[in-house]
């Protein structure tokens, strides 16, 4: 595969990102919802039961749910590229604020797979990069096969 990346040629690249079912607003929404509603049941359970320990734990289950959500927002434009132009194959990872990129030499390296699609990676002198986090393990094998087909082309 043919592609243009920041004026350059490259002979393959592939970039898996995270399944972001929500936008980030859409996020904002639905955690919004949330907490009206939990905060809604649980001030009305205080009202007509007097029951005041209900306002605490769901108090603490917000806030819980509010750290998931950030976890998520921040995570959201995280990915993997994997680029090969002439002798090198690098490897370029952004999970939250850190980007890495690592080089390998192509014709050394090879691509490390289980038989169950779980673990991918790519290994050349001692160093292996551990590959598609992002992927289901279908997609996982079908990228370890396009990598062994491009690495020894």
């Amino acid at each position: 595969m043919k592609c243009v990346a920041g004026g350059e040629t490259a002979e393959y690249v592939y970039t898996a990102r995270r399944n972001n079912s929500l936008s980030s607003s859409g996020r904002q929404l639905v955690f919004g919802f949330i907490l009206c509603v939990s905060l809604g049941i649980s001030t009305g359970v205080y009202v007509l039961f007097d029951a005041w320990p209900v306002l605490p734990y769901s108090a603490i289950e917000m806030t819980a749910l509010y750290f998931a959500f950030r976890y998520m927002e921040r995570h959201a434009a995280d990915y993997e590229r994997i680029t090969i132009r002439g002798g090198t194959v690098a490897i370029e990872s952004h999970e939250g604020p850190h980007v890495t990129r690592l080089e390998l030499n192509r014709y050394w390296a090879k691509v490390v797979c289980d038989a169950h699609g779980s673990g991918l990676a790519l290994r050349s002198h001692g160093r292996e990069v551990p590959l598609g986090r992002h992927l289901c393990e279908e997609r996982r094998l079908d990228l370890a096969h396009e990598l062994k087909r491009e690495l020894r082309a």
